[in-house]
């Protein structure tokens, strides 16, 4: 354990710390501090700067032609193997289970499609609040090599499928929030990839450690944890937050208590937070009210189920901005709940929005085909009366025009600001042939 089994674990093999961005950086410094003159390789597709006289750059469209040449690799979580033949003899880690094998301090993990990062970061407010030492960390953008330490502080860890792919280590409490399909191109074998990888979080439990979960989860059926199963039901008084509406952000609530409880949390914090919960970006999140008119970014909702989950929680939402990358999922019940809905008008974006528009009914729908965030926010001011809500939910990812959600977000911010009467030839479902200006 501890900073000498890492020693132990590296000592003696070729590394290669596979994709140079944040957590890249991150896993070199770890790795410097323990060998500081050992020869370690960098593999990136991108150009990158000599980082000390040590490192081995391979750069360029074939940088993972470099995989053959080293015993072990630090794989960076947004690469993806998918059609990628590993050689036979390297052993492929990442920065989640040099932590979770290593490090001695006590953990919650917490995975699933939607609801990490609300669920994560209410684990951290309840322990906070309780005067428990806490360390939040990992998926939402603190590498964990980063914040090693060797003390009484409790981990709380957001885990992607990405950063458990390669992860063979689970933590003392795992935390199941729901399972949807995302992520299938970056699988080979699509969706049983994203879940297999999923599962590493309870696959090496131990049975003096839990799992929390709220029922029904079938994926946890293909797996029989050797943890103790710790099932939640929705709380009988709903927490007094605002950030807190909607029946997917109890089910948040519910899992983060129980797992903060058996770390040690109290009753009374666990109310505290609940009461002044002020949210995470980008989910459910007000950003401006003009002429009456409120809108709510909640980009960080990628798939249908949160699109849905979030037009199902506000109230008064009449006009729904969607669309965005194209990961081949399914639409077809998408379409369908969107054509039930109370929503007036739908503000169709590429790449998905036609896809998603030419599924459905709408014949009793405003429907507006919108080329860009511009566009979609003039027909937002357009067609939404005050004292509605125009709620931005893409049902999809946002790398078809940003460089992440959070780009996204910034945009659909910048143009509620910028113009917000801003006129904009628009192409409707009636005049859909019709070029935009």
């Amino acid at each position: 354990m501890g900073l000498e089994g890492v020693r132990d674990f590296f000592e003696g093999r070729r590394i290669l710390i596979l994709g140079f961005g944040r957590e890249g950086r991150s896993s070199l410094r770890f790795l410097r501090n323990i060998f500081p003159r050992e020869q370690i390789g960098i593999a990136d597709k991108n150009l990158i700067e000599h980082p000390d006289q040590h490192c081995v750059l391979h750069c360029g469209e074939d940088y993972l032609d470099a995989l053959g040449e080293y015993d072990i690799v630090v794989k960076s979580p947004g690469i993806s193997f998918a059609g990628v033949e590993i050689p036979q003899n390297v052993q492929i880690t990442c920065q989640t289970e040099i932590f979770l094998r290593f490090c001695p301090c006590k953990t919650v993990g917490i995975t699933g499609t939607k609801g990490k990062t609300t669920t994560s970061t209410l684990i951290y407010e309840f322990l906070r609040e309780s005067g428990i030492n806490t360390v939040l960390a990992g998926n939402m953008g603190l590498p964990v090599l980063d914040e090693w330490r060797e003390d009484d502080s409790v981990f709380v860890l957001e885990m992607s499928s990405h950063q458990l792919e390669f992860t063979r280590a689970s933590p003392h409490i795992a935390v199941w929030t729901n399972l949807y399909p995302e992520h299938l191109d970056h699988y080979a074998t699509g969706f049983e990839g994203y879940v297999k990888a999923k599962l590493n979080i309870l696959r090496y439990q131990k049975k003096e450690d839990f799992y929390v979960f709220y029922p029904p989860q079938e994926a946890l059926a293909r797996l029989e944890p050797a943890a103790q199963p710790c099932p939640v039901a929705l709380p009988e008084r709903h927490p007094a937050s605002a950030r807190l509406r909607g029946k997917h952000n109890l089910v948040d609530f519910a899992l983060a208590a129980k797992a903060a409880e058996l770390l040690g949390a109290t009753q009374t914090a666990i109310a505290r937070v609940g009461k002044s919960f002020r949210g995470v970006p980008h989910r459910l999140e007000p950003i401006a009210t003009v002429d009456g008119v409120t809108f709510v970014d909640d980009t960080i909702a990628t798939i249908p189920a949160a699109a849905l989950s979030a037009i199902d929680t506000l109230e008064n939402c009449k006009t729904l901005i969607f669309g965005g990358q194209d990961r081949g999922i399914d639409y077809g019940d998408f379409a369908k709940a969107l054509a039930q809905s109370d929503l007036r008008t739908l503000i169709a974006m590429p790449d998905t929005g036609e896809k998603i528009i030419a599924l459905g009914d709408f014949h009793n729908k405003t429907v507006i085909f919108a080329e860009d965030m511009p566009r979609a926010v003039a027909a937002a001011f357009a067609h939404t009366r005050a004292g509605e809500t125009c709620l931005l939910s893409p049902a999809a990812p946002s790398y078809n025009a940003y460089r992440d959600f959070e780009a996204k977000a910034k945009d659909f911010r910048r143009c509620i600001d910028k113009s917000p009467h801003s006129l904009y030839t628009i192409r409707t479902a009636k005049n859909a042939a019709q070029t935009s200006s």
